[in-house]
């Protein structure tokens, strides 16, 4: 429908001079095609909920019945883990060791701590440190849908690759920051792949239950 003359007054108001600017750039100064643009990225952005949800969870149960397998049920508070962890060269920047025990001094469970850590710590788990720990033996135990071409080493930087771009991508969303410059189809496909290696069953449930792909074809 088409935009009333108070929307068309107030809304670019409401969502900032400069927030509104980056869609006024791409429609040409027009108010109209930039509020439907701005009305897009708001659909797309919720839409992709869906997916980055099942992935995080599917991701972070595959990598903790990994870690559980080597260092037991109770790994948050194993020693040996949390040492294996890496260590970020500066304070500032995010330390999983600290996510870590941080969690653990106030969770009582390792599920309550599966569900409170950031995504970060998860991508963290598939750097090269873990390959002789955890995923050369363990990798194809728990992402039996990942590429059965490629090495473990292989998979695994992959993983830590797209996790990255993944995890990118949902703090855009979580920061209400525009989406639509990005090549959302690749990054649909990363993380309905994720899924896939971790349950080819689970990847095409999710395809059933989206509707990205659909808003991602009315793109205006």
């Amino acid at each position: 429908m088409p935009f009333t003359p108070a929307e068309l007054e107030d809304l670019p108001e409401v969502i900032s001079a400069p927030r509104f600017a980056t869609y006024l750039q791409a429609k040409g100064n027009s108010r109209g095609k930039a509020l439907e643009l701005y009305e897009w990225n708001l659909d797309i952005s919720s839409a992709l909920i869906v997916p980055l949800q099942v992935c995080e969870v599917a991701v972070r149960n595959g990598i903790a019945e990994a870690i559980e397998a080597v260092h037991g049920a109770n790994w948050p508070w194993n020693n040996g883990f949390i040492r294996s962890l890496p260590r970020p060269k500066s304070r500032i920047r995010y330390n999983p060791a600290d996510d870590l025990q941080a969690c653990a001094r106030k969770l009582p469970t390792t599920g309550k701590i599966i569900a409170e850590l950031k995504f970060a710590f998860w991508e963290n788990i598939f750097t090269a440190g873990q390959d002789s720990r955890l995923w050369n033996a363990h990798f194809r135990a728990v992402f039996p849908g990942a590429p059965g071409g490629q090495s473990v080493a292989q998979c695994r930087g992959q993983a830590y690759a797209d996790l990255q771009g993944i995890r990118h991508l949902r703090n855009r969303i979580a920061h209400h920051e525009p989406v639509f410059t990005r090549n959302l189809t690749d990054d649909y496909q990363r993380i309905h792949d994720m899924i896939a290696w971790r349950s080819p069953t689970a990847a095409a449930w999710m395809d059933g239950k989206q509707n990205v792909t659909a808003l991602i074809a009315q793109k205006p």
